[in-house]
């Protein structure tokens, strides 16, 4: 990604400031951002005084080795997990601040989730999976149109069973999007697919991120995804070290790997 070299050159402390493009509204916003967890007598470090902003309607990857912290870093977002200490905020809403009530209405109001493994139900048409998150959204759209933004709406009747992998994941996608979620955040969505595949399932989180508006978040540890991305976050030891920005950025079509 030779497009992109000269943004590679930030120092770790620029870096770790993590602050968002200069223009645009603040969706997410942390300060001072630290997670550890208590396994038995050891103490492990997973996030470090994280500083971060992220604008709404960004594409952001998430890039880094298994334990660097991206995980904990979404989670916290998504408000499926809390910070030791710091502070993170949705919009005005602190979610370090919030009650698990307060949590579950945010997940249920403004984030979508897609994750490595679909998570469908086998017993289930594609239609009905996605249906089910209808019945507890504020303002669904019709499951069909969810549906038809990932191409599957020639599938609607089949079962799980009866998909390919990449289309087990678009459903995943598509029940994600139906409550039409403020931000959409995708841990190794493409972890599972095989190289042609996983390219059709980042074109879907491109559309739904450039049509919807929809801020997207994607963790991976394929360095060639960060190419679609305004920016690639490359998290290590828990801490920010690296920031990329990328003026032109790529279409899934044109990534290789």
């Amino acid at each position: 990604m030779a497009h992109s070299a000269r943004t590679m050159q930030h120092s770790n402390a620029q870096a770790a400031q993590a602050t968002g493009p200069p223009h645009g509204t603040a969706i997410f916003v942390t300060q001072g951002l630290a997670k550890t967890y208590q396994m038995g007598e050891v103490t492990v470090t997973a996030l470090v005084d994280v500083d971060l902003t992220i604008n709404k309607g960004e594409f952001i990857v998430l890039l880094g080795p298994s334990g660097s912290g991206k995980s904990t870093l979404l989670n916290i977002l998504g408000g499926l997990d809390s910070p030791t200490s710091g502070r993170a905020q949705f919009a005005d809403q602190d979610l370090t601040a919030a009650t698990e009530t307060e949590l579950t209405t945010y997940r249920r109001e403004h984030v979508g989730f897609v994750f490595q493994f679909y998570n469908l139900i086998p017993s289930l048409t594609v239609r009905e999976n996605v249906e089910l998150v209808t019945d507890i959204a504020t303002n669904p759209m019709p499951a069909l149109e969810s549906l038809a933004l990932v191409g599957l709406a020639d599938r609607v009747d089949h079962f799980p069973s009866q998909l390919s992998g990449g289309e087990q994941q678009r459903v995943a996608i598509a029940r994600a999007i139906v409550k039409r979620p403020d931000v959409l955040l995708c841990d190794e969505p493409t972890g599972a697919l095989d190289y042609v595949t996983g390219k059709l399932v980042l074109e879907v989180i491109a559309n739904i991120n450039r049509d919807l508006g929809t801020t997207a978040i994607v963790i991976t540890h394929n360095a060639a995804i960060g190419g679609m991305a305004d920016r690639v976050l490359h998290l290590g030891e828990g801490r920010v070290q690296r920031i990329e920005v990328n003026p032109h950025k790529l279409k899934p079509s044109q990534l290789t790997w």
